[in-house]
């Protein structure tokens, strides 16, 4: 099976067929006419050949801090599903938060000609900011807000005071935070001064917040609330900067014979998988990270494209919106 017999079937022109293939720009009534002819023969495209020709192997690098994280999952899903529908394929490069691993991913995207390139961020440092600035195919980040590069982020911080905010309308006074890394701008710091700027407009003393530093595990939300019940704490709300730490505090406050949420009440963000099945329902602020990713994604195809403004403009930086969910944990 040819390219050109894929023509003839979907009534079109090769290049036509050529420019579905490589992501190039087609009328949607040609480009369901193509689509249906390559799943009718089962063409597949000679990638090694495309690569040759063009410099270029129809593939996206995808470089994330961990695979084992729930929202991390869901972003590379979204990511996916709109690369798979411009029939690219994704290169997965997955760091455990080390610096000279997204740096290495990165050289070796580079250098395997990958048509771009999206980079979950996490904890960023100077060497890593560096390496993103310096990037030869488009690249674009999630997650965090980095000045001078293509972004899709969460507003991290308007979340966690809305979320704290709400709290205290419910009638809590008294908070602990068990938060993460502040190395992690977003999750880490932005999270942190969001509750913090809702006690303060509250008139309460932010300040006074009893807060711990967990790593992104139920297991260390649950050691570190524990720590913090064990100075004494006088607490009535917790929030977790995720909802994992959250699930790990809210088994501490039940193990120390406190009730949530008539003694204490919890709440996370994110809304992962697990808030509607433990006991009670975890509230949250809802992440749209499927969103993100395939967002993320569009920006990128537009990029590789030339469809976005070129070097030295404003790259386009997006903030995504988030959701209270009130389920049982807040009282």
């Amino acid at each position: 099976m040819t390219i050109k017999e894929v023509a003839q079937l979907a009534g079109v022109s090769s290049a036509a067929v050529s420019r579905y293939i490589n992501g190039g720009s087609l009328s949607e009534e040609k480009k369901e006419r193509v689509r249906r002819a390559i799943e009718e023969t089962g063409y597949r495209p000679n990638l090694m050949a495309r690569t040759m020709r063009t410099g270029h192997g129809g593939q996206i690098g995808v470089i994330v801090p961990k695979i084992h994280s729930d929202s991390v999952s869901r972003v590379t899903a979204g990511i996916t599903l709109r690369l798979s529908q411009e029939n690219y394929m994704t290169v997965l490069g997955n760091t455990e938060e080390d610096a000279m691993h997204q740096i290495r991913y990165l050289e070796m995207m580079e250098n395997n000609q990958v048509e771009g390139v999206i980079l979950m961020g996490s904890i960023l440092k100077p060497e890593i900011l560096e390496a993103i600035r310096s990037c030869r195919v488009p690249l674009v980040v999630t997650g965090q807000k980095v000045e001078g590069v293509a972004c899709i982020y969460h507003d991290d911080f308007h979340a966690a005071r809305d979320l704290a905010a709400f709290m205290i309308r419910r009638g809590r006074r008294h908070f602990a935070y068990v938060g993460a890394t502040e190395e992690d701008p977003a999750v880490g710091l932005h999270r942190r001064m969001g509750v913090q700027a809702a006690l303060q407009e509250a008139g309460l003393d932010p300040e006074a917040m009893p807060r711990a530093i967990s790593r992104f595990h139920v297991e260390d939300g649950y050691g570190k609330m524990k720590e913090l019940l064990s100075r004494g704490t006088e607490v009535d709300a917790v929030i977790g900067a995720t909802d994992r730490i959250a699930l790990g505090a809210m088994m501490a406050l039940k193990e120390k014979g406190l009730r949530v949420p008539e003694d204490v009440s919890v709440a996370g963000i994110g809304d992962c998988w697990a808030d509607t099945i433990c006991c009670p329902k975890m509230s949250t602020v809802r992440l749209d990270y499927p969103s993100c990713g395939r967002m993320a994604a569009d920006l990128l195809l537009r990029l590789i494209r030339r469809e976005e403004a070129g070097e030295g403009s404003q790259p386009r930086q997006v903030m995504l919106p988030y959701t209270m969910v009130d389920r049982e944990s807040i009282g």
